[in-house]
């Protein structure tokens, strides 16, 4: 699968795109010494670098993260949560009708994060609680920081 690795305020983030669409972001240890060239890749690259930037509050390409339909429907609900604004486990899971344990499970396994924005998603009474990309917490903390987040 197609791969490309640019450098971030988080740290370096390798994009994935299979058939057309992107199914990962992870964060990685290091820069790719051989990044593959594609227009999705170069797309999703120029929006990450333009988001980091603070020049854009959305992301308009097209998404195929793997997951449960449990899980996609979190995700869904995830991109559904305005930039600069935050939504807690327990919103999530009433809008699901469902509980905050299990909607912080499927935000933990968020394939494709900051476009698909796990980081708005805190615990019960607004706490930032965990992330599983980047340096944790602290990554979740930045890109809130990013977007002009009010935390509690």
């Amino acid at each position: 699968m197609p791969q490309f690795t640019i450098t971030t305020p988080t740290g370096p983030l390798t994009i994935t795109e299979s058939a057309g669409a992107i199914v990962d972001i992870r964060w990685s240890d290091a820069p790719a010494e051989e990044n593959d060239d594609t227009p999705l890749l170069r797309a999703a690259c120029h929006q990450l670098q333009r988001y980091f930037a603070g020049e854009r509050v959305t992301f308009d390409l097209p998404l195929r993260p793997a997951g449960t339909p449990f899980q996609q429907a979190v995700w869904a609900q995830m991109r559904a949560i305005p930039y600069g604004e935050v939504r807690t486990y327990g919103d999530l899971a009433r809008a699901l009708n469902s509980v905050p344990r299990a909607v912080g499970t499927a935000c933990g396994r968020n394939p494709i994060p900051i476009m698909i924005p796990c980081h708005r998603v805190l615990g019960g009474k607004g706490r930032l609680t965990g992330f599983s990309g980047g340096n944790g917490v602290e990554t979740k903390r930045a890109l809130l920081a990013l977007e002009g987040a009010m935390l509690v």
